[in-house]
Protein backbone atom coordinates (compact mmCIF):
# COMPACT_ATOMS: atom_id res chain seq x y z
CA UNK A 1 0.00 0.00 0.00
CA UNK A 2 1.56 3.35 -0.99
CA UNK A 3 1.58 5.84 1.87
CA UNK A 4 0.21 9.69 1.36
CA UNK A 5 2.08 12.43 3.11
CA UNK A 6 -0.83 14.14 4.07
CA UNK A 7 -3.73 13.07 5.81
CA UNK A 8 -7.75 13.35 5.58
CA UNK A 9 -7.44 15.93 8.77
CA UNK A 10 -4.91 18.28 6.89
CA UNK A 11 -6.99 17.94 3.33
CA UNK A 12 -9.76 19.00 5.56
CA UNK A 13 -8.04 21.78 6.97
CA UNK A 14 -6.48 23.05 3.83
CA UNK A 15 -9.23 22.87 1.89
CA UNK A 16 -10.66 25.78 3.89
CA UNK A 17 -8.81 27.85 1.94
CA UNK A 18 -7.51 26.31 -0.77
CA UNK A 19 -10.57 24.25 -3.11
CA UNK A 20 -9.57 20.88 -4.82
CA UNK A 21 -8.48 20.12 -7.21
CA UNK A 22 -4.61 21.46 -6.24
CA UNK A 23 -1.26 19.88 -6.22
CA UNK A 24 0.69 19.85 -3.76
CA UNK A 25 4.42 18.97 -2.54
CA UNK A 26 5.99 17.34 0.42
CA UNK A 27 9.05 19.88 1.42
CA UNK A 28 10.40 16.89 3.89
CA UNK A 29 10.40 14.50 1.38
CA UNK A 30 12.31 16.33 -1.53
CA UNK A 31 14.67 17.84 0.38
CA UNK A 32 15.81 14.23 2.32
CA UNK A 33 15.98 12.70 -1.37
CA UNK A 34 18.34 15.58 -2.59
CA UNK A 35 20.42 14.85 0.25
CA UNK A 36 20.30 10.87 -0.56
CA UNK A 37 21.34 12.19 -3.94
CA UNK A 38 24.02 14.05 -3.62
CA UNK A 39 25.37 11.52 -1.24
CA UNK A 40 25.21 8.45 -3.30
CA UNK A 41 27.17 10.13 -5.85
CA UNK A 42 29.55 12.15 -3.23
CA UNK A 43 32.72 10.05 -4.43
CA UNK A 44 32.98 11.82 -7.56
CA UNK A 45 34.12 15.35 -6.89
CA UNK A 46 32.42 16.58 -9.88
CA UNK A 47 29.27 15.34 -9.06
CA UNK A 48 25.96 17.53 -10.18
CA UNK A 49 22.23 16.98 -10.68
CA UNK A 50 20.96 18.81 -13.46
CA UNK A 51 17.15 19.04 -12.04
CA UNK A 52 14.79 18.38 -15.39
CA UNK A 53 12.68 21.81 -15.28
CA UNK A 54 10.33 20.46 -17.92
CA UNK A 55 8.99 17.83 -14.98
CA UNK A 56 8.67 20.30 -12.91
CA UNK A 57 8.59 24.38 -13.14
CA UNK A 58 7.68 25.67 -10.12
CA UNK A 59 9.70 28.44 -9.23
CA UNK A 60 9.91 27.26 -5.35
CA UNK A 61 10.44 24.22 -5.58
CA UNK A 62 13.66 24.94 -7.90
CA UNK A 63 14.85 27.25 -5.47
CA UNK A 64 14.56 24.35 -2.68
CA UNK A 65 17.19 21.82 -5.22
CA UNK A 66 18.81 24.97 -5.61
CA UNK A 67 19.66 25.21 -2.10
CA UNK A 68 20.91 21.71 -2.30
CA UNK A 69 23.21 22.56 -5.40
CA UNK A 70 21.54 20.92 -7.95
CA UNK A 71 21.41 22.74 -11.32
CA UNK A 72 18.60 23.03 -13.91
CA UNK A 73 18.28 21.10 -17.33
CA UNK A 74 17.03 23.32 -19.35
CA UNK A 75 15.27 22.92 -22.92
CA UNK A 76 13.05 25.83 -24.09
CA UNK A 77 13.58 29.79 -23.82
CA UNK A 78 11.12 29.80 -20.87
CA UNK A 79 13.00 27.58 -18.97
CA UNK A 80 15.98 29.23 -19.72
CA UNK A 81 14.86 32.40 -18.67
CA UNK A 82 13.13 31.18 -15.72
CA UNK A 83 16.28 29.36 -14.69
CA UNK A 84 18.40 32.14 -14.96
CA UNK A 85 16.02 34.85 -12.92
CA UNK A 86 16.43 32.43 -10.12
CA UNK A 87 19.88 32.14 -10.20
CA UNK A 88 21.19 29.37 -11.59
CA UNK A 89 23.99 31.03 -13.39
CA UNK A 90 26.45 29.54 -16.42
CA UNK A 91 27.52 26.52 -16.07
CA UNK A 92 24.67 25.37 -13.70
CA UNK A 93 22.42 25.35 -16.39
CA UNK A 94 22.54 22.63 -19.04
CA UNK A 95 20.57 23.33 -22.49
CA UNK A 96 19.63 20.32 -24.16
CA UNK A 97 17.21 20.68 -26.79
CA UNK A 98 16.45 19.98 -30.44
CA UNK A 99 14.27 21.39 -33.44
CA UNK A 100 15.81 24.55 -31.43
CA UNK A 101 14.82 28.11 -33.02
CA UNK A 102 17.86 30.18 -33.23
CA UNK A 103 17.10 32.57 -30.65
CA UNK A 104 17.36 29.85 -27.89
CA UNK A 105 20.90 29.16 -28.73
CA UNK A 106 21.84 32.54 -28.57
CA UNK A 107 20.30 33.61 -25.03
CA UNK A 108 21.78 30.14 -23.77
CA UNK A 109 25.17 31.03 -25.44
CA UNK A 110 24.40 34.57 -23.93
CA UNK A 111 23.77 33.41 -20.37
CA UNK A 112 26.92 30.79 -20.38
CA UNK A 113 24.74 27.80 -20.27
CA UNK A 114 26.68 24.50 -21.15
CA UNK A 115 24.69 23.66 -24.66
CA UNK A 116 24.13 19.89 -25.38
CA UNK A 117 23.72 19.52 -29.34
CA UNK A 118 21.40 17.15 -30.49
CA UNK A 119 22.87 17.01 -34.14
CA UNK A 120 25.84 17.12 -35.71
CA UNK A 121 24.17 19.93 -38.16
CA UNK A 122 23.79 22.34 -35.04
CA UNK A 123 27.47 22.73 -34.86
CA UNK A 124 27.01 24.61 -37.99
CA UNK A 125 23.80 25.99 -37.34
CA UNK A 126 25.20 27.39 -33.49
CA UNK A 127 28.02 28.99 -34.97
CA UNK A 128 26.34 30.58 -37.81
CA UNK A 129 24.79 32.76 -34.32
CA UNK A 130 26.74 33.45 -32.19
CA UNK A 131 30.17 33.34 -34.24
CA UNK A 132 32.80 31.37 -32.03
CA UNK A 133 31.49 28.17 -30.93
CA UNK A 134 31.19 28.34 -26.99
CA UNK A 135 34.66 26.77 -25.06
CA UNK A 136 32.76 24.06 -23.36
CA UNK A 137 30.06 22.49 -26.03
CA UNK A 138 27.96 18.75 -25.12
CA UNK A 139 26.61 16.38 -27.87
CA UNK A 140 23.64 13.75 -27.19
CA UNK A 141 24.27 10.28 -28.18
CA UNK A 142 21.55 7.82 -29.73
CA UNK A 143 23.16 3.95 -29.96
CA UNK A 144 20.31 3.09 -31.92
CA UNK A 145 18.51 0.04 -32.09
CA UNK A 146 16.83 -1.39 -28.60
CA UNK A 147 18.60 -0.75 -25.16
CA UNK A 148 17.61 -4.25 -23.20
CA UNK A 149 18.54 -5.30 -19.24
CA UNK A 150 18.88 -8.91 -18.63
CA UNK A 151 17.25 -9.51 -21.78
CA UNK A 152 14.50 -6.91 -21.19
CA UNK A 153 13.91 -4.52 -23.88
CA UNK A 154 13.42 -1.40 -21.39
CA UNK A 155 13.44 1.09 -24.44
CA UNK A 156 13.84 1.69 -28.66
CA UNK A 157 16.31 4.47 -28.85
CA UNK A 158 16.82 3.45 -32.72
CA UNK A 159 13.20 4.91 -32.77
CA UNK A 160 13.59 8.34 -30.48
CA UNK A 161 14.45 11.68 -32.20
CA UNK A 162 16.66 12.60 -30.18
CA UNK A 163 20.86 12.46 -30.35
CA UNK A 164 23.84 11.61 -32.84
CA UNK A 165 24.62 8.18 -34.40
CA UNK A 166 28.32 7.05 -33.44
CA UNK A 167 29.40 8.26 -36.32
CA UNK A 168 28.02 11.40 -36.06
CA UNK A 169 29.46 12.21 -32.77
CA UNK A 170 32.95 11.42 -33.80
CA UNK A 171 32.63 13.75 -36.67
CA UNK A 172 31.45 16.57 -34.03
CA UNK A 173 33.53 16.16 -31.57
CA UNK A 174 36.66 15.97 -34.00
CA UNK A 175 34.95 19.47 -36.01
CA UNK A 176 34.23 21.05 -32.38
CA UNK A 177 37.65 20.71 -31.43
CA UNK A 178 39.35 21.73 -34.75
CA UNK A 179 36.82 25.11 -34.20
CA UNK A 180 38.48 25.34 -30.67
CA UNK A 181 36.13 24.17 -28.28
CA UNK A 182 38.11 23.41 -25.20
CA UNK A 183 36.49 21.48 -23.11
CA UNK A 184 33.55 18.64 -24.06
CA UNK A 185 30.87 16.58 -21.91
CA UNK A 186 28.12 13.34 -23.51
CA UNK A 187 25.01 12.87 -22.52
CA UNK A 188 22.67 10.16 -23.66
CA UNK A 189 19.02 9.51 -22.49
CA UNK A 190 17.97 5.87 -23.50
CA UNK A 191 15.43 4.63 -21.38
CA UNK A 192 12.58 6.41 -19.67
CA UNK A 193 11.25 5.61 -16.04
CA UNK A 194 13.57 2.30 -15.19
CA UNK A 195 12.73 0.72 -12.15
CA UNK A 196 16.10 -1.20 -11.74
CA UNK A 197 19.37 -0.09 -9.85
CA UNK A 198 21.42 -1.52 -13.10
CA UNK A 199 20.18 1.12 -15.80
CA UNK A 200 22.53 4.13 -14.96
CA UNK A 201 25.45 1.58 -14.20
CA UNK A 202 24.66 -0.12 -17.56
CA UNK A 203 24.42 3.15 -19.67
CA UNK A 204 27.51 4.12 -17.77
CA UNK A 205 29.72 1.49 -18.62
CA UNK A 206 28.21 2.33 -22.39
CA UNK A 207 29.49 5.82 -22.10
CA UNK A 208 32.54 5.28 -20.32
CA UNK A 209 33.82 3.06 -23.22
CA UNK A 210 32.83 5.26 -25.74
CA UNK A 211 34.51 8.07 -24.49
CA UNK A 212 37.58 5.99 -23.76
CA UNK A 213 37.39 5.33 -27.61
CA UNK A 214 37.02 9.11 -28.54
CA UNK A 215 39.84 9.70 -26.46
CA UNK A 216 41.83 7.43 -27.86
CA UNK A 217 41.46 7.88 -31.12
CA UNK A 218 40.75 11.76 -32.03
CA UNK A 219 42.13 13.30 -28.92
CA UNK A 220 38.84 14.60 -27.34
CA UNK A 221 38.84 13.79 -23.30
CA UNK A 222 36.10 14.49 -21.93
CA UNK A 223 35.32 16.71 -18.79
CA UNK A 224 31.55 15.48 -18.31
CA UNK A 225 29.83 12.67 -19.17
CA UNK A 226 25.83 13.08 -18.35
CA UNK A 227 24.10 10.32 -17.52
CA UNK A 228 20.50 12.29 -18.17
CA UNK A 229 17.12 11.03 -16.62
CA UNK A 230 16.10 7.65 -17.11
CA UNK A 231 15.62 6.65 -13.20
CA UNK A 232 11.87 6.10 -12.53
CA UNK A 233 9.50 5.84 -9.22
CA UNK A 234 7.33 2.82 -8.50
CA UNK A 235 3.85 4.42 -9.62
CA UNK A 236 2.65 0.57 -8.60
CA UNK A 237 2.50 -0.24 -5.33
CA UNK A 238 3.81 -3.55 -5.69
CA UNK A 239 6.72 -2.68 -7.51
CA UNK A 240 9.75 -2.51 -5.61
CA UNK A 241 11.25 1.46 -5.32
CA UNK A 242 15.27 2.01 -6.82
CA UNK A 243 17.91 2.43 -4.25
CA UNK A 244 19.84 5.61 -5.26
CA UNK A 245 22.79 4.17 -3.21
CA UNK A 246 22.98 1.05 -4.94
CA UNK A 247 22.89 2.77 -8.65
CA UNK A 248 25.19 5.36 -7.18
CA UNK A 249 28.32 2.62 -6.22
CA UNK A 250 27.01 0.42 -9.35
CA UNK A 251 28.06 3.80 -11.11
CA UNK A 252 31.50 4.26 -8.92
CA UNK A 253 32.67 0.64 -9.76
CA UNK A 254 32.33 1.32 -13.64
CA UNK A 255 34.21 4.81 -13.22
CA UNK A 256 36.82 3.39 -11.18
CA UNK A 257 36.97 0.02 -13.92
CA UNK A 258 37.14 1.72 -17.14
CA UNK A 259 37.51 4.99 -16.83
CA UNK A 260 40.26 5.94 -13.99
CA UNK A 261 42.82 3.21 -16.11
CA UNK A 262 42.24 4.88 -19.24
CA UNK A 263 43.80 8.34 -17.46
CA UNK A 264 40.18 9.63 -16.67
CA UNK A 265 40.04 9.42 -13.01
CA UNK A 266 38.73 13.66 -12.92
CA UNK A 267 35.96 12.96 -15.25
CA UNK A 268 32.79 14.86 -13.42
CA UNK A 269 29.49 13.30 -13.42
CA UNK A 270 25.82 14.63 -13.86
CA UNK A 271 22.91 13.43 -14.10
CA UNK A 272 19.55 14.92 -15.01
CA UNK A 273 16.84 13.47 -12.80
CA UNK A 274 13.29 14.77 -13.02
CA UNK A 275 10.97 11.79 -11.88
CA UNK A 276 13.20 10.74 -9.45
CA UNK A 277 13.79 14.15 -7.72
CA UNK A 278 10.27 15.12 -7.63
CA UNK A 279 7.48 12.54 -8.79
CA UNK A 280 6.73 10.52 -5.37
CA UNK A 281 6.49 14.12 -3.66
CA UNK A 282 3.39 15.39 -5.36
CA UNK A 283 0.08 14.51 -5.14
CA UNK A 284 -2.87 15.83 -6.80
CA UNK A 285 -5.81 16.25 -4.23
CA UNK A 286 -9.38 15.95 -5.40
CA UNK A 287 -12.97 15.46 -4.53
CA UNK A 288 -15.68 12.79 -5.76
CA UNK A 289 -18.60 15.30 -7.05
CA UNK A 290 -20.67 13.05 -8.53
CA UNK A 291 -21.66 8.75 -8.95
CA UNK A 292 -22.80 7.14 -12.19
CA UNK A 293 -24.40 3.70 -13.02
CA UNK A 294 -24.52 2.56 -15.84
CA UNK A 295 -23.08 0.38 -17.54
CA UNK A 296 -19.96 0.69 -15.73
CA UNK A 297 -19.82 2.09 -11.72
CA UNK A 298 -18.06 5.59 -12.28
CA UNK A 299 -16.86 8.35 -9.70
CA UNK A 300 -16.74 11.53 -10.82
CA UNK A 301 -13.88 14.06 -9.28
CA UNK A 302 -13.40 17.76 -9.74
CA UNK A 303 -10.06 17.04 -11.48
CA UNK A 304 -9.57 15.96 -15.10
CA UNK A 305 -6.89 14.97 -17.49
CA UNK A 306 -6.17 18.79 -17.93
CA UNK A 307 -4.23 18.30 -14.23
CA UNK A 308 -2.77 15.41 -15.08
CA UNK A 309 -2.57 14.11 -18.03
CA UNK A 310 -0.44 11.01 -18.33
CA UNK A 311 -3.09 8.36 -17.80
CA UNK A 312 -5.22 9.66 -20.61
CA UNK A 313 -2.46 9.95 -23.35
CA UNK A 314 0.05 6.89 -21.69
CA UNK A 315 -2.69 4.84 -20.56
CA UNK A 316 -0.33 5.75 -17.04
CA UNK A 317 -1.20 4.08 -13.42
CA UNK A 318 -1.53 6.29 -10.84
CA UNK A 319 -2.09 5.29 -7.34
CA UNK A 320 -5.27 6.06 -5.40
CA UNK A 321 -5.77 6.90 -1.99
CA UNK A 322 -9.41 7.69 -0.62
CA UNK A 323 -8.58 9.65 2.43
CA UNK A 324 -9.70 8.32 5.53
CA UNK A 325 -10.69 4.84 4.15
CA UNK A 326 -7.44 3.60 3.87
CA UNK A 327 -7.82 0.41 6.33
CA UNK A 328 -11.28 -0.45 4.33
CA UNK A 329 -11.55 -3.18 1.57
CA UNK A 330 -11.20 -2.16 -1.83
CA UNK A 331 -13.94 -4.19 -2.63
CA UNK A 332 -15.59 -1.72 -5.25
CA UNK A 333 -14.73 -0.96 -9.02
CA UNK A 334 -14.81 1.99 -10.75
CA UNK A 335 -13.59 4.11 -13.30
CA UNK A 336 -12.16 7.49 -11.48
CA UNK A 337 -12.95 9.94 -14.20
CA UNK A 338 -13.12 13.79 -14.62
CA UNK A 339 -15.37 16.28 -17.12
CA UNK A 340 -13.10 16.67 -19.96
CA UNK A 341 -15.57 15.70 -22.81
CA UNK A 342 -12.76 12.79 -23.72
CA UNK A 343 -13.54 9.21 -23.26
CA UNK A 344 -9.67 8.87 -22.01
CA UNK A 345 -10.60 11.67 -18.87
CA UNK A 346 -9.96 8.67 -16.51
CA UNK A 347 -7.97 8.35 -13.62
CA UNK A 348 -8.18 4.67 -12.90
CA UNK A 349 -9.65 2.02 -15.09
CA UNK A 350 -12.00 -0.76 -13.22
CA UNK A 351 -10.06 0.31 -10.26
CA UNK A 352 -10.58 -1.89 -6.94
CA UNK A 353 -11.06 1.06 -4.53
CA UNK A 354 -12.68 1.44 -0.98
CA UNK A 355 -16.21 2.60 -1.16
CA UNK A 356 -16.21 6.42 -2.46
CA UNK A 357 -19.01 8.64 -1.25
CA UNK A 358 -19.51 11.81 -2.54
CA UNK A 359 -17.67 14.37 -0.88
CA UNK A 360 -14.83 11.87 -0.63
CA UNK A 361 -11.36 13.25 -1.06
CA UNK A 362 -8.61 11.14 -3.41
CA UNK A 363 -5.19 11.52 -3.44
CA UNK A 364 -3.99 10.64 -6.62
CA UNK A 365 -0.15 9.47 -6.04
CA UNK A 366 3.28 10.59 -7.71
CA UNK A 367 2.48 14.02 -9.53
CA UNK A 368 5.40 15.37 -8.42
CA UNK A 369 7.06 14.90 -11.95
CA UNK A 370 5.00 15.29 -15.27
CA UNK A 371 1.70 16.32 -13.41
CA UNK A 372 0.97 20.20 -13.38
CA UNK A 373 3.96 20.53 -15.87
CA UNK A 374 1.99 18.93 -18.42
CA UNK A 375 -1.46 20.93 -17.75
CA UNK A 376 -3.57 22.02 -20.47
CA UNK A 377 -6.44 24.42 -20.90
CA UNK A 378 -8.84 22.12 -23.26
CA UNK A 379 -12.47 22.06 -22.86
CA UNK A 380 -11.47 25.36 -20.93
CA UNK A 381 -10.53 23.30 -18.27
CA UNK A 382 -8.34 25.95 -15.37
CA UNK A 383 -5.44 25.16 -14.01
CA UNK A 384 -5.07 24.33 -10.42
CA UNK A 385 -3.13 25.86 -7.42
CA UNK A 386 0.01 24.20 -6.49
CA UNK A 387 0.55 24.11 -2.60
CA UNK A 388 3.99 23.23 -0.76
CA UNK A 389 3.43 21.28 2.66
CA UNK A 390 6.54 22.97 4.42
CA UNK A 391 8.43 20.80 6.95
CA UNK A 392 7.30 22.87 9.93
CA UNK A 393 3.69 21.35 8.78
CA UNK A 394 2.26 24.71 7.36
CA UNK A 395 0.77 25.10 3.71
CA UNK A 396 2.29 27.90 1.73
CA UNK A 397 0.59 28.97 -1.97
CA UNK A 398 3.55 28.48 -4.51
CA UNK A 399 0.95 29.00 -7.58
CA UNK A 400 -2.07 30.51 -7.75
CA UNK A 401 -5.02 28.70 -9.15
CA UNK A 402 -6.04 29.93 -12.90
CA UNK A 403 -9.02 32.16 -13.26
CA UNK A 404 -11.40 32.61 -16.12
CA UNK A 405 -9.96 36.46 -16.78
CA UNK A 406 -6.20 34.67 -17.01
CA UNK A 407 -7.56 32.37 -19.52
CA UNK A 408 -9.16 34.74 -21.80
CA UNK A 409 -6.09 37.28 -21.02
CA UNK A 410 -4.92 36.11 -24.60
CA UNK A 411 -7.45 37.08 -26.64
CA UNK A 412 -7.04 40.65 -26.89
CA UNK A 413 -9.87 41.16 -30.15
CA UNK A 414 -13.14 40.80 -27.88
CA UNK A 415 -14.19 42.89 -24.97
CA UNK A 416 -15.04 39.91 -22.47
CA UNK A 417 -11.38 40.97 -20.44
CA UNK A 418 -13.40 44.38 -20.08
CA UNK A 419 -16.48 42.61 -19.06
CA UNK A 420 -14.81 40.17 -16.73
CA UNK A 421 -13.14 43.20 -14.83
CA UNK A 422 -16.03 45.21 -13.94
Amino acid sequence: MKQTFVTKEQIEKITETYPTPFHIYDEKGIRANAQQINEAFAWNPGYKEYFAVKANCNPFLLKILQEHGFGADCSSMAELLLANELGFRGEDIMFSSNETPAEEFAYAAEIGAIINLDDCTHIEFLEGIVGQLPKTMSCRYNPGGVYAINNDIMDNPGDSKYGMTREQLFDAYAIMKEKGVERFGMHAFLCSNTVTNEYYPMLARTLFELCVEIKDTIGVKMDFINLSGGVGIPYRPDQTANDIKVIGEGVRKAYEEILVPAGMGDVKLYTEMGRFVMGPYGCLVTKAVHEKHTYKEYIGVDACASNLMRPAIYGAYHHITVLGKEDDEPDHKYDVVGSLCENNDKFAIDRMLPRIDKGDYLVIHDTGAHGFAMGYNYNGRLHSAELLLKEDGSVQLIRRAQTIKDYFACFDCFDIIEKLTR
